[in-house]
């Protein structure tokens, strides 16, 4: 029985190697942008932002008009890898959005710098990986 076991781990381990040795040494760059119209008091931060992931917390941002929450993630290797988000504007809405998600994001964020791109704006969460086409993900 431990005969098979090992024949099966000694065939599938590489494979499984050889599919992801490539993702898992990308620094992927997440960026969210708070792109919310400029509204009165102009003193007070727009946009309250928390992101997270299973292992790690990156902590809550109070962010102003075209402020940035950037992080660095690797993919691991069961690609399991997930960032979420709650954005939340002045208390009007809030949306909880999944940021980075390793088996969506690994191929999409290729293109610019290995980057995945947010915006957060008046009518939802958009998403770009070339910081030029924006496509809405997420309406409020």
């Amino acid at each position: 029985m431990l005969l098979p076991l090992t024949l099966a781990l000694c065939i599938m381990y590489p494979l499984a190697l050889s599919i992801s040795e490539d993702v898992l040494l990308i620094n992927y760059h997440i960026h969210i942008i708070n792109d919310l119209p400029l509204e009165p008091p102009t003193n007070v931060p727009s946009l309250n932002l928390h992101c997270k992931s299973k292992d790690k917390d990156l902590g809550e941002r109070a962010m102003f008009q075209h402020q940035d929450y950037a992080w660095d993630s690797k993919i691991n290797l069961f690609r399991t890898t997930l960032f979420f988000c709650n954005a939340r504007w002045r208390n009007k809405k809030q949306r909880y959005f999944e940021a980075f998600r390793a088996t969506r994001d690994e191929d999409r964020c290729l293109d610019y710098h290995f980057s995945c791109i947010w915006s957060v704006r008046y009518d939802g969460i958009y998403f770009s990986s070339d910081n030029y086409t924006w496509t809405m993900q997420y309406p409020w």
